[in-house]
Protein backbone atom coordinates (compact mmCIF):
# COMPACT_ATOMS: atom_id res chain seq x y z
CA UNK A 1 0.00 0.00 0.00
CA UNK A 2 2.22 2.66 -1.28
CA UNK A 3 -0.57 5.47 -0.75
CA UNK A 4 -0.41 4.43 2.91
CA UNK A 5 3.25 4.98 3.25
CA UNK A 6 3.69 7.82 1.61
CA UNK A 7 0.67 9.39 3.74
CA UNK A 8 2.20 8.68 6.93
CA UNK A 9 6.04 9.90 5.53
CA UNK A 10 4.01 13.18 5.06
CA UNK A 11 2.48 13.52 8.18
CA UNK A 12 6.01 12.64 9.54
CA UNK A 13 7.38 15.91 7.96
CA UNK A 14 4.74 18.04 9.02
CA UNK A 15 5.06 16.61 12.75
CA UNK A 16 8.96 17.73 12.08
CA UNK A 17 8.12 20.97 11.05
CA UNK A 18 5.74 21.65 13.51
CA UNK A 19 8.48 20.87 16.15
CA UNK A 20 11.11 22.70 14.56
CA UNK A 21 8.50 25.85 14.15
CA UNK A 22 7.77 25.51 18.08
CA UNK A 23 11.67 25.38 18.94
CA UNK A 24 12.47 28.11 16.76
CA UNK A 25 9.70 30.24 18.77
CA UNK A 26 11.13 28.93 21.93
CA UNK A 27 14.71 30.55 20.98
CA UNK A 28 13.63 33.59 20.14
CA UNK A 29 15.83 36.65 21.60
CA UNK A 30 13.58 37.84 24.77
CA UNK A 31 13.49 42.18 24.71
CA UNK A 32 16.70 43.05 26.70
CA UNK A 33 15.25 44.60 29.96
CA UNK A 34 15.29 48.71 30.19
CA UNK A 35 15.46 48.91 33.58
CA UNK A 36 18.77 49.98 35.36
CA UNK A 37 17.79 47.97 38.83
CA UNK A 38 17.54 44.58 37.17
CA UNK A 39 20.83 45.22 35.52
CA UNK A 40 22.98 46.38 38.05
CA UNK A 41 25.46 44.43 40.27
CA UNK A 42 25.56 44.36 44.06
CA UNK A 43 29.26 46.24 44.30
CA UNK A 44 27.88 48.96 41.74
CA UNK A 45 24.36 49.36 43.49
CA UNK A 46 26.26 50.29 46.84
CA UNK A 47 28.99 52.77 45.10
CA UNK A 48 25.54 54.48 43.13
CA UNK A 49 23.81 54.90 47.16
CA UNK A 50 27.06 56.35 48.26
CA UNK A 51 27.02 58.86 45.13
CA UNK A 52 26.66 61.90 47.37
CA UNK A 53 29.16 61.44 49.85
CA UNK A 54 32.06 60.75 46.62
CA UNK A 55 31.33 63.79 45.83
CA UNK A 56 32.02 65.57 48.94
CA UNK A 57 34.89 63.96 49.82
CA UNK A 58 36.19 64.57 46.37
CA UNK A 59 35.26 68.31 45.84
CA UNK A 60 37.31 68.81 49.64
CA UNK A 61 40.11 67.19 48.39
CA UNK A 62 40.10 69.07 45.48
CA UNK A 63 39.93 72.51 46.86
CA UNK A 64 42.15 71.80 50.00
CA UNK A 65 45.05 71.12 47.36
CA UNK A 66 44.45 74.88 45.85
CA UNK A 67 42.17 74.10 42.84
CA UNK A 68 39.51 76.25 44.40
CA UNK A 69 39.37 79.17 41.28
CA UNK A 70 39.53 75.33 38.77
CA UNK A 71 36.43 74.05 40.27
CA UNK A 72 34.35 77.98 40.58
CA UNK A 73 35.12 78.45 37.01
CA UNK A 74 33.23 75.08 35.81
CA UNK A 75 29.76 76.68 37.00
CA UNK A 76 27.53 73.95 37.85
CA UNK A 77 29.24 71.30 36.13
CA UNK A 78 30.98 70.02 39.49
CA UNK A 79 28.39 71.38 41.93
CA UNK A 80 26.05 68.06 42.97
CA UNK A 81 22.54 69.71 43.35
CA UNK A 82 23.24 71.38 39.87
CA UNK A 83 20.92 69.11 38.02
CA UNK A 84 17.99 70.41 35.97
CA UNK A 85 14.85 69.15 34.38
CA UNK A 86 15.11 66.89 31.10
CA UNK A 87 18.10 64.71 31.96
CA UNK A 88 17.54 62.80 28.69
CA UNK A 89 20.37 63.92 26.39
CA UNK A 90 19.74 64.10 22.69
CA UNK A 91 21.03 61.41 20.27
CA UNK A 92 23.92 62.95 18.09
CA UNK A 93 27.91 63.45 18.35
CA UNK A 94 29.40 65.34 21.70
CA UNK A 95 32.43 67.04 22.79
CA UNK A 96 33.30 64.92 25.87
CA UNK A 97 35.80 65.07 28.53
CA UNK A 98 36.57 63.85 32.64
CA UNK A 99 37.31 65.89 35.67
CA UNK A 100 39.04 63.62 38.26
CA UNK A 101 38.60 65.23 42.02
CA UNK A 102 39.65 63.21 45.50
CA UNK A 103 43.07 61.25 45.07
CA UNK A 104 42.87 57.42 45.64
CA UNK A 105 46.46 56.96 46.86
CA UNK A 106 49.44 59.33 47.99
CA UNK A 107 51.48 60.57 44.54
CA UNK A 108 48.22 61.30 42.79
CA UNK A 109 46.89 64.81 41.90
CA UNK A 110 43.35 65.76 43.79
CA UNK A 111 41.96 67.69 40.66
CA UNK A 112 43.05 66.59 37.05
CA UNK A 113 40.99 67.96 33.97
CA UNK A 114 41.47 65.91 30.42
CA UNK A 115 41.25 67.77 27.23
CA UNK A 116 38.06 66.98 25.14
CA UNK A 117 37.26 64.06 22.79
CA UNK A 118 34.48 63.16 20.83
CA UNK A 119 31.57 60.73 22.00
CA UNK A 120 28.32 59.43 20.54
CA UNK A 121 24.85 58.87 21.92
CA UNK A 122 22.73 56.93 19.88
CA UNK A 123 20.02 54.08 19.80
CA UNK A 124 21.30 50.37 19.68
CA UNK A 125 19.00 47.44 20.16
CA UNK A 126 16.53 49.54 22.33
CA UNK A 127 18.74 51.38 24.41
CA UNK A 128 20.03 54.92 24.69
CA UNK A 129 23.79 54.21 24.05
CA UNK A 130 27.42 55.98 24.92
CA UNK A 131 30.06 55.52 23.86
CA UNK A 132 33.57 57.66 23.57
CA UNK A 133 35.47 57.59 20.46
CA UNK A 134 38.84 57.99 21.22
CA UNK A 135 41.65 58.32 24.10
CA UNK A 136 43.26 55.79 26.30
CA UNK A 137 40.11 55.36 28.35
CA UNK A 138 36.55 54.86 26.87
CA UNK A 139 33.36 54.42 28.65
CA UNK A 140 31.25 52.63 26.82
CA UNK A 141 27.44 51.85 28.06
CA UNK A 142 24.24 52.30 27.89
CA UNK A 143 21.74 54.95 29.77
CA UNK A 144 18.57 53.85 31.59
CA UNK A 145 15.63 56.10 32.61
CA UNK A 146 15.40 57.02 36.27
CA UNK A 147 12.87 59.18 38.51
CA UNK A 148 13.61 62.88 39.09
CA UNK A 149 15.86 64.74 37.70
CA UNK A 150 18.55 61.62 36.43
CA UNK A 151 19.61 58.97 34.42
CA UNK A 152 21.51 55.78 34.92
CA UNK A 153 24.52 54.54 32.67
CA UNK A 154 25.94 51.25 33.11
CA UNK A 155 28.63 50.22 31.06
CA UNK A 156 32.35 49.08 30.84
CA UNK A 157 35.78 51.02 30.39
CA UNK A 158 37.77 50.09 27.55
CA UNK A 159 41.33 50.77 27.19
CA UNK A 160 44.21 51.25 25.00
CA UNK A 161 43.62 49.94 21.24
CA UNK A 162 40.95 46.82 22.22
CA UNK A 163 38.54 47.34 19.56
CA UNK A 164 35.53 45.74 21.30
CA UNK A 165 34.26 46.72 24.47
CA UNK A 166 33.30 44.58 27.55
CA UNK A 167 29.73 44.17 28.44
CA UNK A 168 28.20 45.22 31.62
CA UNK A 169 29.11 43.11 34.62
CA UNK A 170 31.73 40.95 32.82
CA UNK A 171 34.55 42.18 34.40
CA UNK A 172 34.29 43.97 38.22
CA UNK A 173 37.01 45.80 37.44
CA UNK A 174 35.88 47.69 34.54
CA UNK A 175 31.91 47.87 35.16
CA UNK A 176 31.20 51.58 35.18
CA UNK A 177 27.37 53.41 37.16
CA UNK A 178 27.31 57.02 36.67
CA UNK A 179 24.66 59.42 37.21
CA UNK A 180 23.06 61.25 34.29
CA UNK A 181 21.82 65.08 34.53
CA UNK A 182 21.37 68.22 32.53
CA UNK A 183 23.40 71.19 34.31
CA UNK A 184 22.96 73.20 31.64
CA UNK A 185 20.69 73.91 28.46
CA UNK A 186 23.43 72.40 26.28
CA UNK A 187 25.42 70.48 28.93
CA UNK A 188 25.59 67.02 30.60
CA UNK A 189 27.14 65.67 33.12
CA UNK A 190 27.71 61.80 34.42
CA UNK A 191 28.86 61.20 37.99
CA UNK A 192 31.08 58.30 38.53
CA UNK A 193 31.42 57.86 42.07
CA UNK A 194 34.53 55.89 43.75
CA UNK A 195 35.77 54.47 40.14
CA UNK A 196 38.08 51.93 40.00
CA UNK A 197 41.52 53.95 39.66
CA UNK A 198 42.62 56.73 40.58
CA UNK A 199 40.36 59.06 42.06
CA UNK A 200 37.13 59.23 44.22
CA UNK A 201 34.92 60.70 42.06
CA UNK A 202 34.80 61.74 38.11
CA UNK A 203 32.61 63.98 36.66
CA UNK A 204 32.29 63.00 32.81
CA UNK A 205 30.80 66.01 30.98
CA UNK A 206 29.46 66.00 27.95
CA UNK A 207 28.52 68.62 25.47
CA UNK A 208 26.56 68.52 21.97
CA UNK A 209 28.64 69.28 19.17
CA UNK A 210 27.00 72.21 15.86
Amino acid sequence: MPHVRIGLAGALLLAVAACGSKSIDREAPRPRPNDWRQIVTAPDRDRLARWRAAWITGLDKATAAGNAAQIAAQGPLLKPDAALDGPLPPQGDYSCRVIKMGAQTKGLMDYVAYPYFNCRISMLDGRLHLAKLNGSQRPVGDIFPDEGRRMIFLGAMTLGDEARPLPYGRDGERDMVGVVERVAPQRWRIAFPYPRWESTIDIFELIPKG
